[in-house]
């Protein structure tokens, strides 16, 4: 009965998280605000143990969360929203400033430095879907220009 039950648990424990790929999220941050400002951005390195896509990112602090990249065309620098980043088996993807990135948009009040904002990852691999959740520290913008946004 003991090994019926042990190998029925064993079973049962392992089946369960089969499907899930392991992902890593480290690294992540977004931009602090300025008063009236109604967007800023999050970025983090993203890994995956098996070939995966992010399809999605929310937030229960942010009205609107998308997921962007930014890409030259010609000589102009271009922001679109796309639906999905790939996250190739073992490499880590970067968000950054001035490539793929998190948007945070409607945004109801400034974000401060040092403020934590709450996100959702969806994460889809082999056809299932799960969610990741992760805190993003809000950091002042530095240097030269830092009042202008590049997201």
């Amino acid at each position: 009965m003991k090994s019926t039950f042990a190998a029925a648990f064993l079973i049962g424990a392992v089946s369960l998280p089969a499907w899930a790929a392991n992902i890593s999220v480290t690294d992540v941050w977004a931009r602090a605000t300025m008063p009236g400002q109604k967007v800023s951005a999050a970025y983090m390195q993203i890994q995956s143990d098996a070939d995966a896509r992010l399809i999605g990112a929310s937030s229960p602090a942010v009205p609107r969360v998308e997921m962007h990249e930014m890409r030259m065309d010609g000589e102009v620098m271009r922001m679109r929203e796309v639906k999905a980043i790939d996250l190739p088996k073992g490499k880590a993807v970067a968000l950054q400033p001035g490539g793929l990135h998190i948007m945070l948009m409607n945004l109801p009040k400034p974000i401060a430095a040092g403020e934590s904002i709450p996100l959702i990852l969806t994460v889809e691999s082999d056809g299932k879907q799960q969610t990741v959740e992760v805190n993003a520290e809000a950091r002042a913008p530095m240097g030269k220009g830092a009042m202008q946004h590049h997201y």
